[in-house]
Order: C-alpha cells, then structure tokens, then sequence
C-alpha cells in the first residue's frame, strides 16, 4: 500500500473499517509477544476468578493494532509522533473488533485520527493518532 499524501488529505476524511476477528489464539499470543504474562490474557479459569467472564486482549496489542490500521492508511513513509487511546469494553475471543478513524485535524504535515475499536459490547477503544505524512510521493511515482 503505497499510503497518503499530506496534501491530499482533508479534515473529515474516514480510514476504511478495519474488522479483526478475535480468536482465542491471537489473544493469547498477542500477550506472549508483547511480554504480558498476566494470567486473565491467557487462562480463562483464573480470568473468570477475577471477574471476566473469559480472558480479554491487553492494552499493548490494542495500542499495537491501532498503529497498524493508521499507517495502513497513511504508508510506509509516515511517522507516528502520538498515540492516545482509552479502553473501553474488553476485546473477548469469539468477538470481533472493527477498527474505524476519521482525520480531524491537518497542520504543519500532521493529521490527527480520531480512531474507535468497537465489538460487540461497544468501544473497545477510542483514541486518536497523532502521525506525519509524506509531503508528496517519491521521485518517479505517481
């Protein structure tokens, strides 16, 4: 995906929805992977002790997936400078979380996304992205 250009993006723009489903297995090892060993992401018998009613997703994978979905949109040569994000309702396995963003601000080669990951019992997350755009494409693209 070759992403946006700074000039071409407009206050009010929406980043198409991005659905992830949330298998029990990505859940899981997205935790490992990011090093969060805490077991209500990983064993839903001890995340059911402490009131979930199953394990959930970790706020790194969240923060993780938001950056993703915004330099999906924006392309390899943009730069995220802030993120900024609140959880919600959990992210359950078996659920699925639909990323969506619209830009809110443009100035001085930024944008702000505003973004909202929602699932079944609501936002999951909501946010914004703070990220610097190519000014225009490289020599000899279109």
């Amino acid at each position: 995906m070759s992403g946006v250009r700074y000039c071409d993006v407009s206050i009010g723009d929406e980043l198409a929805p991005l659905a992830l489903p949330l298998t029990r297995s990505f859940i899981v090892a997205a935790a490992i992977a990011s090093r969060d060993y805490q077991d209500v992401h990983h064993d839903p018998e001890l995340a059911r002790e402490k009131g979930s009613k199953d394990i959930f997703m970790n706020i790194l994978t969240t923060n993780g997936l938001i950056g993703r979905y915004v330099t999906d949109w924006a392309g390899p040569d943009a730069v995220i400078k802030k993120v900024a994000i609140r959880l919600g309702a959990p992210n359950y396995p078996g659920d699925t979380m639909t990323l969506t963003g619209t830009v809110t601000t443009k100035e001085n080669g930024e944008v702000e996304v505003a973004v909202v990951g929602a699932n079944g019992l609501g936002d999951h997350v909501t946010g914004t992205v703070v990220v610097a755009l190519a000014a225009s494409p490289p020599d000899g693209a279109a």
